[in-house]
C-alpha cells in the first residue's frame, strides 16, 4: 500500500491531483496537511465522500514542526507531494518576507523532516515564474533555460528547487521530481451534471481570484461587474501578456506520471508542464465571452509588477521520460469546464 502526504492538498491543484492518485492507485491512501489559508474544506470533504477512509485531513502549518513530526511518526509515508505555498505574484512583490518564509523556509523544514524519517521520494510544485522574463529566442522554454525570477514568488520557488537539488547531492537516496507549472485552469473532467447541480465535485475555488480564466468566468456568471487587462503594450502580437494554459486534469496527471517516474527510476528530474502554445489575455477573454454568451465589461489597467510578457513551455522532456500525454489541450474545452463549474457554484 502506498501512503502519501499531500501538503496543501485541499487547494485547487492539490485536490485534483489527489483525485487522480486515488483513482489510479486503488491501494493508495493520502493524508492532506493544510492550514486552509487558501485551501477549502469542501475539497477534502468531497474527496472523503468519494474515497472514504483512504483520505485523511490534518489541519496545520508546515512551521508547526510538532504536528509534522507526529504525522511522520504515525504514518510510514511512501512519498511527499508538496503543494503548500503562497502563490500570488503581485502580493509577493509587496510581502516578500512572507513568501520566503512560507515557501522557502517551510520547504526546508519539510525536507528536513523527510530526511529524519527516511522518506526519499519528493514531488515539488514549482512554477514557470522561476524563468522570469526569458529571452524571446528561448521560447518555448526548456528546463535548461536560465533561472532569473523577476518577483519574490518566483525567487522563493527557485530557492526551494535549489534546496531539493542540494539535498539530493548531500543525500543521494533522496530523489525529487520538480514540476514547473505554466498557467493552470479549468475544472475536473470527472464532474457530472448531477455533481454540478449539487455544487459538488472539484473546480477552482478561490477566496480572492487572480487567475485570468477564473476571473473572466466570474464576470460571465455575474459574480464580478468587470475585470481588467493589466497593460497592452507588451511585446506580443496584440500587446497583452501571452501564457501557456494547461487544463487542471492534465497537470494532475503529470504529477501521477512524475510519481511513477520517481518510483521506477529512483532518479531526480525537473519537468516543465504545459502545452507549448500560448494565448494572449485578449484571446482568453474573447473565448470566455464566446463560451458563456455574455459580453461583460473589461477595463484597461496599468501593468502589474512582476508580469513577464510571454511564458510558453517546452514539455518535450516530461513527454519523453514519463508516460504523460496531455488529453485536454484545447482552450475552448478548458474555458467550458471552468465556466460550467463557476456557473454551478453561483446558482
Amino acid at each position: 500500500m502506498s501512503k502519501f502526504l499531500f501538503t496543501g492538498g485541499s487547494g485547487y491543484i492539490g485536490s485534483h491531483t489527489a483525485f487522480w492518485f486515488l483513482t489510479s492507485m486503488q491501494d493508495s491512501q493520502i493524508v492532506i496537511y493544510d492550514n486552509l489559508s487558501s485551501g477549502f474544506q469542501e475539497n477534502y470533504l468531497y474527496l472523503q465522500s468519494v474515497f472514504g477512509k483512504r483520505v485523511e485531513f490534518v489541519k496545520g502549518d508546515l512551521n508547526q514542526t510538532q504536528i509534522l513530526e507526529s504525522l511522520m511518526q504515525k504514518h510510514r509515508f511512501t512519498g511527499i507531494v508538496h503543494f503548500a505555498a503562497s502563490l500570488i505574484v503581485s502580493e509577493s512583490v509587496t510581502l516578500p518576507l512572507h513568501y520566503y518564509k512560507n515557501n522557502t523556509l517551510n520547504t526546508t523544514l519539510l525536507i528536513e523532516s523527510c530526511l529524519k524519517h527516511n522518506i526519499n521520494k519528493f514531488i515539488f510544485s514549482s512554477t514557470a515564474a522561476v524563468y522570469g522574463q526569458p529571452d524571446s529566442k528561448l521560447i518555448p522554454i526548456t528546463e535548461i533555460a536560465p533561472l532569473d525570477p523577476i518577483n519574490p514568488y518566483g525567487a522563493s520557488k527557485m530557492m526551494s528547487e535549489r534546496i531539493c537539488q542540494d539535498t539530493h547531492i548531500a543525500n543521494p537516496d533522496f530523489n525529487y521530481a520538480i514540476l514547473r507549472y505554466f498557467n493552470v485552469a479549468g475544472a475536473s473532467s470527472h464532474n457530472t451534471k448531477e455533481l454540478l447541480i449539487q455544487k459538488q465535485g472539484l473546480g477552482q475555488r478561490s477566496k480572492d481570484a487572480t487567475h485570468l480564466i477564473k476571473v473572466a468566468c466570474e464576470c460571465a456568471v455575474g459574480k464580478r461587474e468587470s475585470m481588467g487587462i493589466f497593460g497592452e503594450n507588451y511585446q506580443t502580437p496584440d500587446g497583452t501578456c501571452v501564457r501557456d494554459y494547461i487544463h487542471i486534469d492534465d497537470l494532475a496527471a503529470a504529477h501521477l506520471s512524475a510519481w511513477k517516474f520517481l518510483d521506477s527510476t529512483h532518479t531526480s528530474e525537473i519537468f516543465n508542464v504545459g502545452y507549448g502554445r500560448g494565448y494572449s489575455v485578449k484571446e482568453v477573454i474573447k473565448m470566455v465571452k464566446q463560451v458563456s454568451g455574455v459580453d461583460f465589461k473589461v477595463d484597461l489597467c496599468s501593468p502589474r509588477a512582476g508580469d513577464p510578457a510571454i511564458l510558453i513551455a517546452d514539455s518535450h522532456k516530461i513527454k519523453t521520460l514519463t508516460s504523460w500525454l496531455p488529453r485536454f489541450d484545447n482552450l475552448e474545452l478548458i474555458v467550458e469546464s471552468a465556466y460550467d463549474w463557476e456557473k454551478s457554484q453561483n446558482s
